[in-house]
């Protein structure tokens, strides 16, 4: 049985059932459950996690997952790459890619995904990585679920439909899916062919960042973050299950679908967010307030303030601050960036960053507005501007981010990147305040 709704709100506990009569009230785990099922737990915290980051969910499900395992092998992980990896030489400097090709040979999400950056270590559960995604088939007697870490889908061409032991969540450019660590899914593409970004946090599980002198509004607001309502999968068929533990990948074949949870209850769960429900905030009358305003969600470190991952946006907004240079600054910071373009024109590079491309600015690196972007917002009549069909993102982290041989050796890598900034000009004079 399967169904294709969401309830809403970030953090929230739900509950959901396909059948009326799974959930038990006033008990998670009772003698008999309704139905011949099984109660199971999924924990996403230490059972001792303070209350308001303590994260699980009661499952009602036709078989426990220990009959969704087996006798595992070791499985290559292909073009899927775990922290640390230190295999190509490391490279610095200012780096940028245009978008990679699609395949032409059918292509599931397992083979799809191929690493252009990691950064910490799985064992050490911190840091992440940037992946791109390019899918062309289904995913068809096979599943999938990941031990190392959550994983944000930013779909950038093509919508997917991500069949999980939670329900179904179906989603198009624009939007994020976030998996949490440990869940079961499959993924299909319903456009024939879908490529996007991939983001693989090994830490603290992403959330909301708080709002400070913002207050109660604007940002992402929680009631648009979206969970899926229960649907199952009453398939007794032979089903290939391949698992991600500690940087390496493992297969077993079972006998049945592992997607057969007929009820839910708890506040760990698969989720959804339409990036164009962000609402941005800005300086309006002068001065260049920092990115971190349009930061979506945050993973956090041990240090406070200092994050393990921003997932950062640069959405459709409003430019309309006075003598001030109104693009990003030039600056060198503490934290290494990968962006991407998911469509339009990135006002700091109107020309080579392109949508589905990906750009890298490791820590201490500089970077900034190439020189058209430069020469445009420091001339140009400063009226308010709407920067319109634009959005780009930003995966950032406090750790140095590392290049993986495949992503070097891409032919989309562009060369001359740094050249964009030779057209910088020197306009010191000291006889001219």
């Amino acid at each position: 049985m399967m169904s294709l709704s969401y309830m809403t709100g970030f953090g929230n506990s739900f509950e959901t059932e396909a059948l009326p009569g799974t959930l038990p009230q006033g008990r998670n785990s009772p003698q008999k459950c309704a139905y011949g099922l099984y109660a199971e737990q999924l924990s996403g915290s230490p059972f001792t996690a303070p209350r308001a980051q303590n994260e699980r969910s009661w499952l009602y499900r036709i078989r426990p997952s220990v009959c969704h395992t087996g006798r595992f092998t070791p499985l290559p992980g292909g073009g899927w790459l775990s922290a640390p990896d230190h295999h190509h030489a490391a490279l610095i400097g200012q780096m940028r890619w245009d978008p990679t090709p699609i395949p032409d040979k059918p292509t599931t999400f397992l083979g799809g995904v191929h690493t252009m950056t990691t950064a910490g270590d799985t064992q050490g559960q911190s840091g992440m990585a940037a992946h791109v995604y390019l899918i062309t088939a289904p995913m068809v007697d096979e599943c999938f679920y990941n031990a190392d870490g959550e994983m944000m889908f930013v779909l950038q061409q093509g919508r997917l439909r991500f069949v999980t032991e939670f329900g179904i969540i179906a989603a198009e450019p624009c939007e994020i899916v976030v998996i949490p660590r440990g869940v079961t899914f499959r993924v299909e593409p319903l456009e024939g062919v879908a490529r996007g970004y991939l983001c693989e946090n090994y830490g603290a599980a992403f959330t909301l960042p708080e709002r400070g002198p913002i207050g109660a509004n604007c940002l992402a607001n929680a009631r648009d973050f979206k969970v899926p309502v229960a649907a199952y999968e009453d398939v007794e068929r032979p089903v290939r299950l391949v698992v991600k533990w500690g940087g390496c990948f493992y297969e077993t074949t079972i006998a049945q679908s592992p997607l057969d949870v007929v009820a839910w209850h708890g506040n760990y769960a698969p989720y959804k967010y339409d990036l164009r429900s962000f609402s941005p905030v800005g300086a309006i009358s002068f001065d260049h307030p920092d990115p971190s305003i349009f930061t979506v969600l945050t993973s956090a470190s041990e240090t406070a303030g200092t994050a393990n991952i921003d997932f950062v946006i640069f959405p459709e907004r409003w430019a309309v601050a006075e003598n001030t240079f109104r693009p990003p600054w030039y600056h060198r910071n503490i934290m290494s960036e990968f962006m991407g373009l998911i469509h339009g024109v990135y006002d700091a590079k109107p020309q080579g960053f392109v949508p589905g491309g990906m750009s890298l600015h490791n820590m201490m690196l500089p970077h900034g507005p190439d020189a058209e972007a430069f020469e445009h917002a420091s001339n140009g009549e400063q009226k308010p501007v709407k920067l319109s069909n634009t959005l780009a993102f930003m995966f950032e982290t406090r750790l140095p981010q590392h290049v993986s041989d495949y992503a070097a050796r891409l032919p989309t890598l562009q060369d001359n990147y740094v050249d964009c900034w030779k057209g910088l000009k020197k306009h010191f004079n000291p006889a001219k305040p």
